[in-house]
Parts: C-alpha cells; sequence; structure tokens
C-alpha cells in the first residue's frame, strides 16, 4: 500500500503567523494506510490543532463567501409571523399605557398557539416574569381577558434576581426544565438591572442588551423586555426609548406602544426589526375584555416571490412522505430538476433553510459522511 503523507504545521510557524520568520520548526508526519492511528483520530488531532490556533491571541476567525453559502444555519423561531422572531427586542411605552395588558394578551396567544389577529402563531412555553405585579393581579387580568380556560405552557413570576446577580442561571434552568421555551417576557427592564443610579451610559445600555440577546440567540428564544418611554416627543418614535440608543442598538428589533391621550382607547403600535418588516398597526382597547383589537395596518406586509426550488421539496416531503435521505445528485433527480448542478442546488438550499422551515415545516440538514455529503429532509406536522 502506498504511504500518505500529511504537513502538520506547529502554531507559531510562518504557514500559522503569517510572519516571515520561523520562531519554531516544521514537522511532518507520515500517515500511512498501516498506521494505527485511524481517520477519526486524525480528524481529532486536526481539530486540536484548529483550537489551538483560534486561542492563539492574534487570531481573527473569518468565513469566505464560499464558506458562507456552503453553511446551513439555523433559522430563527418566528414566534408570530411577521412580527416576533427569536433574539432580544424592546417593547416600550409611557406609564399606564397598556403595556401589561399587550403582554398578558401576548404570552397568552403564544402559549396556546392562537392567532394574533391576523398573525399565524407557533405554540411554545412561555415564561411571564411580571415584577411589578402580584399573583392577584394577575388572575383577575387574565380570567377577564381571557375567562378561565388555562393551559400549563404559561408560567408566571412576581420575582426574579437582577442580571448581574444571578437571572442567567434562573432563565438558563427553566429553559432547561422546559424546552420547548420560546418567549421569555420581561415586565421591566428596570427590574432586572444592577442596584444603582437612574442614569445609564451607552455601554451599560449596550450591555445589559447584547447579555440577553446572547442567551435568547444560545437557546433559540425570545426575550422581550417591556420598557418605559421619555416624556420629550421626537420626530422619530423610537427616538423616545428611556435610555440611551445603546439599547435599541442592541436589540434586535422593538416594539412603541403610543396614545394621544391617556384617556383615548386607540393607540398605535409602530414595530421595527432586523428579521422582519417594519409597520405601524392601528389597535383599539376592548375595555370589557382588556384585550387590544387590531383595527388598521399602515403597512402590508411584503411576502418573498414563490421559489419553484422550495415548492419542489414541499412536494417531494409532507405528511405522507415525511422523511427524504440522499446526495444532491439523487435529490435533483427526485425533484425532476434538470438545469441545476448538484453545488448549486444544495446552495440554493443553504440559503432558502429559514424560509423552508417557517412556510413549509421542513427541516433541511446537509452533513458530510464518509460517503460524501447527505442531505436529509424531515417534515414537522406543526398542527398536529
Amino acid at each position: 500500500m502506498s504511504d500518505m503523507k500529511e504537513k502538520v504545521t506547529t502554531l507559531d510557524s510562518p504557514e500559522a503567523t503569517g510572519e516571515g520568520q520561523s520562531q519554531s520548526t516544521k514537522t511532518e508526519t507520515i500517515i500511512t494506510d498501516d498506521s494505527a492511528k485511524s481517520n477519526e483520530d486524525f480528524e481529532r488531532e486536526r481539530e486540536r490543532l484548529i483550537l489551538l490556533r483560534m486561542n492563539a491571541p492574534d487570531y481573527l476567525h473569518t468565513v469566505s463567501l464560499s464558506e458562507l453559502y456552503d453553511t446551513v444555519y439555523k433559522p430563527r423561531a418566528q414566534l408570530i409571523e411577521g412580527l416576533l422572531c427569536s433574539g432580544a427586542y424592546l417593547f416600550a411605552g409611557a406609564p399606564k399605557v397598556g403595556k401589561s395588558f399587550f403582554m398578558a394578551q401576548l404570552s397568552y396567544h403564544v402559549s396556546n398557539g392562537i392567532p394574533l389577529w391576523d398573525y399565524p402563531v407557533g405554540k411554545s412555553v412561555v415564561l411571564y416574569l411580571a415584577l411589578e405585579d402580584d399573583y392577584s393581579r394577575l388572575q383577575k387580568r387574565l380570567s377577564r381577558m381571557f375567562g378561565t380556560d388555562s393551559t400549563d405552557n404559561l408560567h408566571f413570576a412576581t420575582h426574579a434576581k437582577n442580571l448581574y446577580d444571578g437571572l442567567d442561571s434562573q432563565l438558563k434552568k427553566f429553559v432547561r426544565e422546559h424546552p420547548d421555551t420560546k418567549l421569555i417576557i420581561i415586565d421591566t427592564l428596570q427590574k432586572i438591572r444592577e442596584a444603582g443610579g437612574d442614569k445609564y451610559s451607552y455601554s451599560s445600555d449596550y450591555e445589559i442588551i447584547t447579555k440577553l440577546k446572547q442567551f435568547a440567540d444560545h437557546h433559540g428564544v425570545c426575550v422581550l423586555l417591556v420598557h418605559h418611554t421619555r416624556k420629550q416627543s421626537s420626530d422619530d418614535c423610537f427616538d423616545t426609548i428611556s435610555g440611551t440608543n445603546g439599547l435599541l442598538g442592541a436589540a434586535d428589533g422593538a416594539f412603541i406602544l403610543q396614545k394621544e391621550k391617556r384617556t383615548d382607547n386607540s393607540a398605535i403600535l409602530d414595530i421595527v426589526g432586523r428579521d422582519h418588516q417594519d409597520q405601524r398597526l392601528h389597535l383599539l382597547f376592548d375595555r370589557e375584555h382588556c384585550i387590544w383589537l387590531l383595527t388598521d395596518k399602515e403597512t402590508e406586509l411584503w411576502k418573498d416571490p414563490p421559489d419553484p426550488i422550495l415548492d419542489a421539496v414541499s412536494m417531494l416531503v409532507s405528511n405522507d412522505c415525511p422523511n427524504w435521505n440522499g446526495s444532491a445528485s439523487e435529490l435533483i433527480s427526485a425533484l425532476r430538476l434538470t438545469d441545476i448542478k448538484p453545488n448549486t442546488l444544495t446552495r440554493q438550499l443553504n440559503i432558502g433553510a429559514g424560509r423552508l422551515w417557517n412556510e413549509y415545516g421542513i427541516k433541511y440538514e446537509n452533513n458530510r459522511s464518509h460517503a460524501g455529503r447527505i442531505v436529509r429532509l424531515t417534515f414537522h406536522n406543526r398542527e398536529a
């Protein structure tokens, strides 16, 4: 059998440091087919060397455009289609404008999977930290809004630690115990900030939202933070969020609920976000049932045009045939596509993985195996 040579370069050699002078010598490891070191061992060693390189002080991780297209990224969960995704969001408004009623309405709809107005809602576990309320008030509010129909998917807490004194551990424990959690409402942001004065810098505002965003992204949940607006008016309503621009700058999106007069039943809800379209909704507060009703939209949601490849995949994988595995070439044949190359197909599916999941309920995976890259398509009946 012929030998196979593999050159292993030490961390501080010219190839690793990019410098002209070598600080240590290069070594060559000869791996033969008869070597006791298996392919798996070699892969582990390669990963160890990569990890060492990543831990170098001057390491900068980059991704090429080719790597970007060849990677399948986990899609952001759509809690409320076109309205709320996973990530960190602010929900701001003046005191007593009706924010807590909106939070109760939102948490009830998500925990039961009931559409909010005409927005489809995915059912999940919800944790509502009602830190300015007590359980008696919550009981009266929810029963007035929705009667006595209950659900085990909606959990409340009226006391929690602040973010610098254990809240992160509390939230992690809850998510471990309730893995279907997709929404965590914190009412209000001020209640979980570190003890201190009322004045905060841009960096401290940015830091607290970044911490919560990191938690949200890691666990694939939405953290919705209730906050207040300032009394001063502004041409841009999002400039009225109390604090510095660091809050909105670090958040994935924000909602502003505002009335012309405190006694009005009507309100405007402005919405901005990275992963959905900016919107302005006109709402009416039903005082008898204490719920917000949608009366008008100033902005109709733009929808992506049909994608023939995703449509073809949805015909191949469905409730009747929920699983498909094979190579990209086999998938081209199964989809009856002719004018497309395997690499082009997988890249288009990599890019469309989020839409394939959110619109069709199909999970797309593209993994490397000993036989080559394998495409896996799995249909999830989310209505069952």
